[in-house]
Formats: C-alpha cells, structure tokens, sequence
C-alpha cells in the first residue's frame, strides 16, 4: 500500500496570513502546508482521509481520479470543508462515495451540507454520497478498517488503523482501549500541533512520548504549525522520526 499526504497543516494553514515568521517567509516548498488530509492506495483500494478546504487542488496535484471511500476524522472545518468537491470524482468514476465516521461527525455532515441530503436536493451538481456510522473494524474492498477513539480536548474523534499503519490526527489523548489497538504497528502517523501544550492537541513532547511507548519502526508527525520549520526541527529528530510534507508517499 501506498500512504501520500496531501495536507500537512494545522487549521489556519502554512504560511499563516500576515505572518513573517521564518516558517511562513520560507521559500522551502515542504514549508507550505495545506490543512491535513491523505490518500490511501493499493491495486484495490483508494481511500481518502477528511476532505479539507483545499481538496480540490490536493486531488489536482496529485493526479488523484479515483476516491472508493472517505474516512472522516471529525468534523471541523479543517477536515471536511472540501467535502463538495467530490463532485468531480463521482462524475469520473459515475458512481457514489461512501463516508465513514463516528455518528457525530456524520450528523454535522448531514447539518453542514444539507443541500446534499435534502429529501429533495436541489437541482444541479451535488456530491454523491453515503454515510456510514461504524463503531468497530469493518472492510472497504477487502481491507480491514480500524477505527482508533481518541480525544480531541473533550471530543471523541477517529484515527484509522489500516494493516500496521495507524494515522492520528488532532489527539491530545489516547485512552488505553485504543493503546491495545495499536499494538504492533510499524508506521504511526501522528498529529504534532507546536512545541507548547495544547488543550486539544500534542505537543511536540507529548507526540514523542507516545512514539516512545508504541515503537514503530517509523514515525511522521503531521497536522503541523507555522511553529515548525521543515529542515531546522527535522534535523534534530531521532531517525527513525520525521516531519511530514505536502505531497510525501510512503509505501508499507
């Protein structure tokens, strides 16, 4: 399987507006970051995690055609704001996409974008998409799908497991139940918000810890801020840990 990111950044995005910080006046393209999201693929499967803001030229750049399902994460406006522009998938591929993720984020789907699932939707170009609730493991094209619960401040939102790679995004906690089901993992990818703790988010220190105690041959940390400038602070990570860019594949 193949992992690409296609948004690496926090919810304000990288370069901040009005910001010249070393970071946001860098001309370093892995120090532009557009909000997080990534693209799972194998010969059977294509996946998209969260659908933010800048969908639209995420899946432009990155010659992205085919979406089988979407993994919602929660439903900020970071991670779903791009939702309509499946469109343009659902035109290629003239089929419907379904939408997993806890029954929470599903009904603020259903809320945020109304005209898609209105009993009588308006006329004109809509998405075309199912929402699925699941609580537990569950299959797209064969593959097994395991929701992680974490916390995001007082939120209960969803990591995915999928085989030994587990993407986390937006946790500032991660209950001991979940721990369980990231045993064994190889590759973490993990949300790292900025050095300072966070009430909904890792710090920097806190991300190292959990990596510390889970033990994956390899570890990214992404949904990153302006605080992180991509070579000063990737230079002084442990090898077997890295910072994550716009448009980094990894195979596992």
């Amino acid at each position: 399987m193949k992992l690409t990111f296609l948004g690496t950044g926090t919810s304000r995005g990288v370069p901040v507006l009005d910001c010249d910080c070393p970071t946001c006046t860098s001309s370093d393209p892995k120090n532009r970051r557009y909000r997080s999201s990534a693209y799972l693929e194998s010969e059977e499967l294509a996946i998209l995690i969260d659908a933010p803001p800048e969908l639209r030229l995420q899946l432009l750049e990155n010659s992205i055609k085919k979406i089988d399902a979407i993994l919602f994460t929660h439903a900020h406006a970071d991670h779903i704001m791009g939702f309509d522009d499946i469109r343009s998938i659902n035109y290629l591929q003239r089929s419907s996409i379904p939408c997993y993720g806890t029954r929470k984020t599903l009904e603020e789907v259903r809320k945020i974008f109304s005209y898609i699932f209105a009993a009588n939707p308006q006329k004109g170009g809509l998405p075309q998409a199912t929402l699925h609730h699941k609580s537990s493991s569950f299959e797209i094209n064969n593959t097994e799908i395991i929701p992680l619960v974490v916390k995001h401040g007082e939120v209960d939102i969803l990591g995915y497991r999928i085989d030994d790679l587990a993407y986390i995004t937006d946790c500032s906690f991660i209950p001991e139940e979940t721990f369980k089901l990231l045993e064994g993992i190889q590759y973490l990818i993990l949300g790292t918000l900025r050095y300072q703790p966070h009430p909904t988010h890792f710090s920097l220190e806190q991300s190292l810890e959990v990596i510390e105690r889970l033990d994956p041959s390899q570890a990214y940390l992404t949904h990153l801020s302006h605080e992180f400038e991509y070579n000063n602070l990737n230079a002084k990570l442990p090898e077997h840990i890295s910072l994550t860019y716009d448009g980094l594949t990894i195979k596992f």
